[in-house]
């Protein structure tokens, strides 16, 4: 640094003295990143295979697509048993048999990627990070619904073929080509998507890892059972408006009058995940973390 000193005169022969100092060297600063929906995107896949809880739920869902479909090919390819409820299945109903066991295992992961930060406190340097808020929920259940729907498309088209193969030559065969079936394998995919996402609407709803779990249980299982309870004529109509029976709809090859079509069905089931992530975001952003 180079100071250099000039004396001046005044009228009043006063003599001041001034220190003229270089300017220092400009020193970098840290770039600021803006906050992009595509970074938070980026950010929640990141957090989403961190961790261990990820790769063992959907392990566990995709195995169960796959084993229980096998199971039951086989268990209805040796004949069934006394109490068979596999004598009027297609090859497509046997290899998405398992889906109502890989969807508890897709919704509950689907709490856990919301409720867990909020468990660990994780969300407050999410929401930190991004103020606005509703990107990340918006992330999240896109990031998620995305990874779901590809392992349930993956199970649906790995078991196929290798139930095809048990009940050929029985009244269950079924080909790829026949009629319905790939809307049905799809389908499937698609419906796992969208639990997943309702999932995740539900821990950042509930923002309690046992809360969303227990209302997922109980809107998948208990309520369409409790529905029994109702008159018949009464039974039909509301049920088949359930989200289980709405994706139902989704992947199976037949459809009566009782049961809603394909349409009508990923209607009704994108109504309840939408209106599942209007709560979530209603909640995030009217109350602080």
């Amino acid at each position: 640094m180079t100071t250099m000193t000039a004396t001046h005169s005044t009228p009043q022969n006063t003599t001041h003295t001034t220190t003229e100092t270089s300017p220092a060297a400009p020193q970098h600063a840290r770039p600021r990143y803006k906050v992009t929906g595509l970074r938070v995107l980026r950010s929640e896949w990141s957090k989403l295979w961190t961790l261990r809880s990820t790769w063992i739920t959907l392990g566990l869902g995709l195995a169960f697509v796959i084993a229980f479909g096998v199971i039951a090919a086989s268990q209805y390819e040796s004949g069934g048993g006394p109490n068979d409820d596999l004598s009027d299945s297609t090859a497509l109903g046997l290899s998405l048999f398992g889906l109502a066991f890989a969807q508890l295992a897709i919704g509950i992961l689907g709490v856990l990627v919301t409720a867990g930060e909020y468990s660990t406190g994780m969300i407050r340097s999410t929401l930190a990070a991004v103020p606005r808020r509703l990107p990340v929920l918006w992330s999240k259940s896109a990031v998620f619904g995305a990874v779901a729907l590809a392992v349930g498309t993956i199970g649906a088209f790995v078991t196929f073929p290798i139930v095809s193969e048990l009940v050929s030559g029985t009244a269950a065969e079924l080909s790829l080509s026949d009629d319905g079936v790939l809307r049905g394998l799809l389908g499937a995919g698609l419906y796992l998507g969208l639990i997943a996402v309702i999932g995740t609407a539900l821990g950042a709803l509930f923002r309690s890892v046992a809360g969303g779990i227990a209302v997922l249980v109980g809107v998948l299982l208990l309520v369409p059972g409790l529905t029994s309870l109702l008159p018949n004529s009464w039974e039909d109509e509301v049920s088949k408006y359930l989200p289980s029976s709405a994706g139902e709809s989704m992947y199976a090859l037949t459809h009566d009058a009782a049961t809603l079509s394909p349409t009508a069905g990923l209607l009704v089931l994108l109504g309840w995940t939408a209106l599942a992530l209007a709560g979530a975001a209603y909640r995030l952003k009217r109350t602080d973390v």
